[in-house]
């Protein structure tokens, strides 16, 4: 019996992101904070989860004791790229020697530099180290415009990439043949499956081609970015706040932009409407405009940060209950509930791109719908359900 190359690659996927959460844990076990040490209290642990959930300037993979009794970290650094008070800098970031609490500085160009919670900061002129105010915030100080490359926009740059490569082989492929072959046998499927379950019903069987490079871009990035978020090099791309108010501004303005007369005239002058109502529901219908986006960005923000917040915890298991279970108990319980989050993970992966998506197109058909028409008809002389029948039905 031939067995099908794509139930493997499908298969070699979900196995590394598995082994990519068990990696994940075995790492955190030992983890360090700021090269310090073993990370054992309470407090160590929630300050760890804070840094893993936030961007920085380098790939942290792990720490261990050398031989000469120092620890060594094990990872590669990314470039700092600033436009500072004497003009472009750039630099590795690797020069910070992971010190992220502002006290090793870099000079450089004739400025100096300090990298503060993994917020690079340049000094002013005759100043050696960082002074913090009372408010917390340094007063010696101030940000460069910056334009370095972190984890996220690296992550964001290697998405692209792949996304680039994945369907400019498939559209390659479809110039050739008509059946895709390798990957492009799985990727067939999940662009069908946008077109024809997300970008028909609710934007409409004759406008839906417009927007669909728009919803097949933002359903495979996120996607992409989530699972990416599960391997072991510490990706946190749509746990970025930023990141998801670009991808919501983006549905917004397409949008507008794509707004007809009903659309607009149902916001500002509602018909078959009290003139005194339409007065009241224009500011109502005006901040309805902003929720939606907004909806947006927080619904995949914060599902995306609290799915690696329980990792986190889960992982932390292992050192918390290192006394009731001991090390091998512990580990093990750690390990085990680490797997069983780590598959939902995988579903939640799909199922907030699929979210964010089918939103926007929702969006969209809302904005391009025509609300005074005629009913198309069949070969057969039967209605056609149009985009409006099917939101009818599906709300």
């Amino acid at each position: 019996m031939k067995i099908t190359s794509l139930p493997i690659h499908f298969l070699a996927v979900i196995s590394f992101l598995l082994c990519g959460s068990l990696v994940n844990a075995q790492e955190h076990s030992v983890a360090e904070a700021n090269d310090e040490g073993p990370v054992n209290t309470q407090q160590e642990i929630t300050d760890y989860t804070n840094h893993h959930l936030k961007d920085s300037h380098d790939f942290h993979l792990f720490s261990y004791q050398g031989s000469d009794g120092e620890r060594h970290s094990v990872g590669f650094s990314l470039p700092i790229i600033l436009w500072a008070s004497n003009g472009p800098v750039v630099f590795m970031s690797s020069e910070f020697h992971h010190d992220i609490d502002g006290e090793v500085v870099v000079e450089k160009g004739g400025s100096r530099f300090v990298n503060l919670h993994d917020k690079i900061y340049e000094l002013e002129e005759g100043a050696d180290s960082i002074v913090m105010g009372e408010d917390h915030h340094p007063e010696n100080a101030h940000k460069p415009f910056d334009l370095s490359i972190t984890k996220s926009v690296f992550g964001i740059l290697l998405v692209g990439l792949l996304l680039l490569f994945w369907f400019g082989s498939l559209g390659k492929q479809y110039k050739k043949k008509k059946i895709p072959t390798g990957f492009g046998r799985a990727l067939e499927p999940l662009v069908i499956y946008v077109r024809d379950e997300i970008a028909r019903p609710n934007i409409g069987e004759h406008k839906y081609k417009k927007y669909m490079s728009f919803l097949l871009t933002v359903f495979f990035f996120i996607w992409v970015s989530n699972l990416l978020g599960m391997t072991p090099f510490g990706f946190n791309i749509t746990g970025q706040i930023a990141v998801t108010v670009c991808l919501a501004l983006f549905t917004f303005f397409i949008v507008q932009f794509s707004g007809n007369k009903d659309y607009w005239k149902h916001i500002f002058w509602m018909p078959d409407v009290p003139v005194i109502m339409k007065i009241i529901l224009i500011p109502i219908e005006v901040l309805g405009m902003l929720t939606k986006p907004f909806s947006l960005l927080i619904r995949l923000f914060a599902n995306i940060t609290a799915g690696h917040v329980v990792v986190m915890g889960l992982v932390a298991l292992m050192i918390t209950l290192k006394a009731q279970f001991g090390a091998v108990g512990s580990t093990g319980l750690s390990l085990v509930l680490t797997l069983f989050i780590s598959v939902i993970e995988i579903l939640v992966a799909f199922l907030q791109a699929f979210i964010f998506t089918m939103l926007s197109a929702l969006f969209i058909g809302m904005a391009v719908a025509e609300h005074d028409h005629h009913h198309e008809h069949d070969t057969d002389g039967h209605e056609v359900d149009d985009v409006e029948d099917v939101r009818e039905s599906f709300v």
